[in-house]
């Protein structure tokens, strides 16, 4: 069975960074839309955003959706690798992405994300980094009095899921967990068409993630690209010798090495399952608690010892609710199926709804039912930052969704049938189990 490495090589509180040569020079540039022309708002009625992280996710989509919205300014990109950053060739090869250097023309760059946050006049920040600076970045942004769109998964562990939850809603700062699928047609319809009964009684969900399928890392041990600041990448993760398969190809959007690594990230289970298990969340309207009993069956599969890439590969993890709803969770393709007594609704990611019998889909909501509201995530975002509501993924949200997955991470490494309390967050029945319900050891300093 594989597991992280111990991560005690610093407590960032403590990290010393080349705080004045953390910035890309850079004049503060404010382009003329700002002045209301083109249809946009005028300065005193946008949100400024800092983008943290300047990956793939980001070229293709984050940074797009808030550069097109006209009550947005970004005034800030920040990442530690530097070609990244500079965005100085077309980036049109990254899903489609069409980010190119003139649309951020004169925005300020930084390597070091606490210059970000360190802004007055940012209000808001989207978090797209690997996965294991999630929670830190996010609790010094909540800190510094920022509003926090952050890209799923949220977390790495329930116990620092509990820890940012109750940490926003102290500071009462807008959140949102940046995933779509709640803004996605067919995920809503399916979840509305379910929470007004349309099924009948909803007895079982299914949900699945593709299979990431990957060899050996080769794992060279090179120098760090002069571009790249490794030390800071690494931030409060174990000290390690830096090779391209355990970041990611320079000056390139390949899927990056970081994701299939423990040290950074959980991998398919979470990385995917944030997206499918919050639907199946979303329907059941448990998506502010979470399951009574968890199960891993046998066949689960990390890969061959020795391999630098050593997230889970295949697993089935078996759910049950208090409200009697089973949920079966694995490795497949993704999609999520909601049967019910009268009937079924199931939807692949990417393709249509489908339902059982068909009739389903002619189904009307009445005024007085259940309606979802149906938004784009980063609008739903910058909305609710203006008028200081609670986003549709807010960290309450984000969190027991990210702690379903990591509830079948768990139970692939303890075995057995876990029972699970939603309310206090604890197994009753598993010390093993709990054990790793704990914050990564030299994260604790952030709960300061």
């Amino acid at each position: 069975m594989a597991t992280r490495q111990s991560m005690t090589r610093r407590r960032f509180l403590g990290y010393t960074a080349k705080a004045a040569g953390g910035a890309i020079a850079a004049p503060y540039f404010v382009p003329a839309s700002s002045l209301g022309a083109d249809g946009r708002a005028a300065p005193s009625n946008r949100i400024t955003v800092g983008m943290i992280g300047m990956g793939r996710i980001v070229v293709c989509s984050n940074l797009k959706a808030f550069l097109k919205a006209p009550d947005v300014q970004v005034v800030a990109l920040c990442d530690v690798d530097r070609w990244r950053l500079a965005l100085e060739e077309k980036r049109t090869s990254v899903w489609g992405g069409q980010v190119k250097p003139e649309d951020v023309k004169g925005v300020a760059r930084y390597t070091d994300f606490r210059e970000v946050l360190a802004r007055k006049d940012v209000d808001a920040v989207m978090i797209s980094t690997p996965d294991h600076w999630h929670v830190p970045m996010a609790i010094a942004a909540v800190k510094a009095g920022k509003d926090v769109c952050l890209e799923k998964p949220i977390t790495r562990s329930i116990g620092e899921g509990r820890l940012l939850s109750d940490l926003v809603t102290k500071h009462k700062r807008v959140f949102r967990t940046d995933s779509e699928f709640r803004s996605k047609k067919n995920f809503h319809r399916a979840c509305e068409l379910v929470r007004n009964g349309r099924i009948g009684k909803l007895h079982t969900i299914r949900t699945g993630v593709p299979i990431d399928k990957f060899g050996m890392a080769p794992n060279k041990v090179t120098t760090p690209p002069k571009e790249l600041d490794y030390d800071m990448w690494l931030g409060p993760a174990a000290k390690a010798p830096y090779s391209s398969d355990r970041v990611h190809t320079p000056k390139a959007y390949t899927r990056a090495g970081w994701m299939r690594i423990l040290d950074y990230c959980d991998g398919i289970v979470t990385n995917w399952g944030t997206h499918l298990n919050d639907i199946a969340q979303w329907g059941n309207d448990t998506d502010r608690t979470g399951p009574v009993e968890v199960e891993a069956k046998p066949g689960s599969k990390y890969p061959e010892a020795g391999n630098l890439w050593n997230v889970l590969v295949e697993f089935e993890v078996h759910y049950r609710y208090a409200n009697g709803v089973r949920l079966i969770y694995k490795t497949d393709k993704p999609y999520v199926k909601f049967e019910g007594s009268k009937g079924s609704l199931y939807t692949l990611f990417g393709g249509p709804l489908k339902a059982e019998p068909q009739s389903l889909l002619e189904e009307k909501i009445g005024p007085d039912e259940t309606h979802l509201l149906l938004k784009h995530e980063k609008r739903d975002f910058i909305d609710c930052v203006k008028s200081r509501g609670q986003t549709l993924e807010d960290a309450e949200v984000g969190h027991r969704t990210t702690s379903l997955c990591h509830l079948a991470h768990i139970a692939v490494q303890v075995g057995g049938k876990l029972k699970w309390d939603p309310h206090k967050e604890r197994f009753t029945n598993s010390d093993a189990a709990n054990k790793l319900l704990s914050l990564p050891p030299g994260r604790a300093p952030w709960a300061l």
